[in-house]
């Protein structure tokens, strides 16, 4: 009897433990343990009446009408003491029908955990889950999908399965209305409401909702990049990542749009998409009330009202607000430029500039001032011409008070203050104040010509020049000596010639 109830006991624990995971089953594993219960108790009953009938074999025998009658009656009696919890823990009041229930129970304030696995040593505190656990050894899956024909090894774990095939979310937040077909992603969801984030790294005090993101941030720290690519070698932190990248060299693309057809190779680009067509701003910055798509694309701005610059370089400590920045950053120390012209060859660290750079091969025009007609070939020189007819100087310096129509020139302008010249040639040693002062110098000891003439095939390493040269060709003589009215198309031409009037003696 004792084997008997053991085992009672431990069919009743297996059952217990599916009842947690899944509460549509939480009816059908307590009638199940109470029919269980049932046939156990009735086993006892017919063992005793066999042991009655053994040691008083004087009296008659109970007939099988009477048995069946006292063990009904038996079973009425049990059911309704069963209706009463008899079995209560000291420790949080919690009550059971049966006592092994109790008993079990206690193994969650105790950690005992008395069931050993004989092949890895882990340790249990219910039967039904090593049980369970002795399927991860033998392989076996006995709950099978009848539509797809994936196995488990638990049945609730081929319940939640089968959500996938019905689409059902039986568990809906009270809060927002949004449903989940795991009642582990409710939980996880609810903390979106109450704030919490109980998953912290010890390292930068970040929180985060879920224990896989605070798994991932962790290779931020540590710079582990366990999962590579075996076409490219690439590595990635993040098994996801690696998955999407994959993309690439297969060419999927499993997600498009049914408005305009565009495809994308992950689910949250094509939903970022879609806010293209809806108008959708769900992001938005609570300081000045500008919305966006995307919440990185929040994040990012919120810097500007912070001021904060995460991305350090390593090698000169200068900071950055965006990673994008410091990545172009770090080609000023590797010289690297991944932008080539395909009519001159030259290469250029951003794209920016490379697109800026081939207009000089179209010559096109494409921003033209309303006031005074004259044209630009970038939307930016445009805006920076206004501002003279505007007068508008936002950017002033506070030691000398110049101001300057351009941030960038109030920047260049301090080196005067400073004397810095942060841009030095490698092959002479020679310092500049400003970047592209230290590019025009290099076609010193390069002997590049990348500006040609149209007409003549002359070319220049300045494009000044090419335009003075222009002048050849256009008859322009642009400056005109106001007491003689000879006309020059250089203005050092110019300056050499008013000294005839001047006698000024260089």
């Amino acid at each position: 009897m004792a084997v008997i109830k053991e085992e009672s006991e431990d069919v009743k624990l297996e059952e217990a433990f599916r009842v947690k995971q899944e509460e549509t089953e939480e009816q059908t594993g307590l009638m199940t343990l109470k029919e269980e219960s049932e046939v156990l108790n009735e086993t006892d009953e017919k063992y005793k009446l066999e042991k009655h009938q053994e040691f008083i074999p004087e009296e008659k025998p109970f007939s099988c009408s009477q048995a069946e009658k006292t063990c009904s009656r038996k079973r009425a009696q049990k059911t309704r003491s069963c209706e009463k919890k008899h079995f209560t823990c000291q420790q949080c009041e919690k009550s059971f029908n049966l006592k092994g229930g109790l008993v079990r129970h206690m193994r969650t304030h105790t950690g005992e955990k008395p069931y050993t696995c004989k092949q890895c040593g882990n340790r249990f505190s219910l039967y039904g889950n090593l049980k369970i656990h002795m399927r991860v050894h033998t392989g076996e899956n006995p709950f099978t999908c009848q539509q797809c024909g994936k196995s488990f090894t638990q049945k609730v774990s081929l319940n939640r399965h089968t959500r996938t095939h019905t689409g059902e979310k039986p568990y809906t937040c009270q809060q927002c209305g949004n449903r989940f077909s795991l009642y582990g992603s409710l939980k996880i969801h609810m903390r979106v409401h109450t704030g919490e984030n109980p998953f912290t790294c010890q390292q930068c005090v970040k929180s985060f909702t879920q224990k896989v993101n605070l798994i991932r941030h962790m290779t931020t720290h540590t710079g582990e990049k366990p999962y590579t690519c075996q076409q490219c070698g690439r590595s990635f932190e993040q098994h996801g990542n690696l998955t999407v990248h994959m993309r690439i060299h297969t060419g999927e693309n499993t997600f498009t749009c049914h408005q305009c057809g565009k495809s994308f190779n992950q689910k949250g680009n094509l939903k970022h998409h879609m806010r293209v067509h809806t108008g959708e701003n769900p992001f938005t910055c609570q300081q000045c009330g500008k919305s966006f798509t995307q919440k990185v694309s929040l994040n990012r701005h919120m810097r500007t009202h912070t001021g904060e610059k995460p991305y350090t370089c390593q090698q000169c400590g200068k900071s950055f607000s965006l990673y994008g920045n410091l990545k172009i950053h770090m080609r000023t120390h590797t010289g690297e430029k991944p932008y080539t012209c395909q009519q001159c060859g030259n290469g250029f660290n951003k794209k920016g500039s490379l697109n800026r750079h081939t207009i000089i091969h179209s010559r096109k025009k494409l921003y033209t001032c309303t006031q005074c007609g004259r044209s630009f070939e970038q939307h930016g020189n445009l805006t920076v011409h206004m501002r003279i007819h505007t007068g508008e100087n936002t950017f002033t310096c506070h030691q000398c008070g110049k101001s300057f129509n351009q941030k960038g020139n109030l920047k260049h302008h301090m080196r005067v203050h400073t004397g810095e010249n942060p841009f030095t040639c490698q092959q002479c040693g020679k310092s500049f104040s400003l970047y592209g002062n230290l590019n025009i110098h290099m076609r010193v000891h390069t002997g590049e010509k990348p500006f040609t003439c149209q007409q003549c095939g002359k070319s220049f390493s300045l494009y000044g020049n090419l335009n003075i040269h222009m002048r050849v060709h256009t008859g322009e003589k642009p400056f005109t000596c106001q007491q003689c009215g000879n006309s020059f198309n250089q203005k050092g031409s110019f300056i050499r010639h008013m000294r005839t009037h001047t006698g000024e003696k260089p």
